[in-house]
């Protein structure tokens, strides 16, 4: 069993940023992919990012291309999303998710985190 908590959420202006992490508090990230999806009110879930087990790949959704970057640190069993220039349409609730590849598909992630809020004021 994996357990996904993700933290770093909050409260910041436009323009502003935040780094969100997400980490394993019970069994690893070794050999797995992960990704960061998030859900606004009244949306459905949408991919942000995803990254390889190595980190050689990456992948984002076109809405955050240059302004997000995802990160691991695998001794740490940790993974990050380094958020820039934000904008008020980034307000959402972000997750974290273990999967089989670094896909933009939420059919290949298996295990989630709870969620951290994210909030951006224009």
């Amino acid at each position: 069993q994996v357990r996904l908590v993700e933290s770093g959420g909050g409260l910041v202006q436009a323009g502003g940023s935040l780094r969100l992490s997400c980490a394993a508090s019970a069994g690893t990230l070794r050999g797995a992919a992960m990704g960061w999806f998030r859900q606004a009110p009244g949306k459905e879930r949408e991919f942000v990012a995803a990254i390889s087990w190595s980190g050689s790949t990456t992948n984002y959704a076109d809405s955050v291309k240059g302004r997000f970057t995802i990160s691991r640190d695998n001794t740490k069993n940790t993974v990050y999303l380094q958020m820039n220039t934000l904008k008020p349409e980034d307000t959402a609730v972000y997750y974290c998710a273990r999967g089989t590849s670094p896909s933009g598909d939420v059919r290949s992630y298996i295990y989630w985190g709870q969620g951290t809020q994210v909030t951006v004021s224009s």
